[in-house]
């Protein structure tokens, strides 16, 4: 994910004050074995399931960047395959090659939060051996989707994988330049003719990014959107912008999640949090707080 002035996503895979509506006591970590309350009811009753992808926290290993989602009241996480675990094993990623015994652990510490590992940013290199290593991964961990931008040439073999697993593939649109998918008429190309299981990880804040129009882009993925990235951002038409709080950049933030819901959208509502600063857990409690102020909104609209 190409974005700030800090670090980009594909150069990262290749090398207090609460604000508070709804949110309550951010930053407090729930003790060992106490479940997360979800800080979002909202967001819940529309049927949007918050997580987090933990590219938003790639300063932290994955075990840490947990701790810091659970603390914002949010129990579903988005890791990111070239993450690394823990300071203590450094060579042990986010990913299919993470070993039995990790897993396990890692098993461990969502159930004692109550949180899941329902989506996860991977990558295809177009080997069967490796999308099987994968497949099998998430359906140990519980994920139900696995965000990715594979090749054409791998679509066929990735469709029979998701059958086989009912396991979802999502198509990530990166801005222009940087995806093959950055356009929606990409994704539906790629998605032609195939199963419902396959479909677009829907980021307006990248469509945004790439000069296309967010609330025009959801309405043509109708019926093809498997999971959602919540961004905004600082410029439109500006593939390497920065990312913004939610609400405080050009990114049509309100109207695409207002689309969303009149679309009918129920699923993953992934914050994508790209902007990497010393007050990052602020910056998301804000977030947090404003796409629940958005999900109130909406309720006390239909209502």
């Amino acid at each position: 994910m190409k974005t700030n002035h800090a670090i980009g996503r594909r150069q990262f895979l290749g090398s207090a004050a609460a604000v508070a509506t709804g949110l309550g006591v951010w930053g407090v970590l729930p003790a060992r074995g106490e479940q997360v309350k979800p800080s979002t009811p909202c967001m819940e009753k529309l049927g949007w399931q918050l997580s987090v992808q933990l590219y938003t926290y790639r300063r932290f290993p994955l075990f840490e960047a947990m701790d810091k989602v659970a603390a914002l009241g949010i129990r579903h996480i988005e890791p990111l395959y070239a993450l690394k675990v823990d300071a203590k094993r450094p060579d042990v990623l986010s990913n299919e090659d993470m070993p039995a015994d990790v897993r396990k652990e890692l098993k461990t510490r969502l159930a004692d939060r109550g949180m899941s590992l329902s989506s996860i940013f991977a990558a295809f290199n177009g080997k069967p051996d490796q999308a099987k290593r994968l497949f099998d991964f998430c359906k140990e961990m519980g994920t139900g989707t696995i965000v990715a931008e594979p090749s054409a040439e791998s679509l066929d073999m990735i469709e029979k994988l998701c059958d086989e697993y009912c396991i979802n593939v999502a198509f990530h649109n990166h801005a222009r330049g940087q995806s093959p998918y950055w356009q929606p008429e990409m994704v539906l190309a790629a998605c032609k003719g195939r199963t419902q299981r396959m479909g677009g990880c829907s980021d307006a804040g990248q469509w945004a990014r790439s000069g296309l129009d967010p609330v025009e882009s959801l309405r043509k993925m109708q019926g093809r959107i498997l999971s959602f990235h919540l961004k905004d951002i600082l410029k439109r038409n500006e593939p390497d912008c920065r990312n913004t709080v939610f609400g405080e950049g050009e990114g049509d933030f309100v109207k695409s999640v207002t689309e969303l819901k009149r679309l009918g959208y129920r699923g993953l509502t992934t914050i994508d949090f790209e902007y990497d600063t010393p007050a990052l857990q602020e910056d998301m409690a804000r977030n947090v707080a404003f796409v629940e102020g958005v999900a109130k909104k909406l309720l006390d609209e239909k209502a």
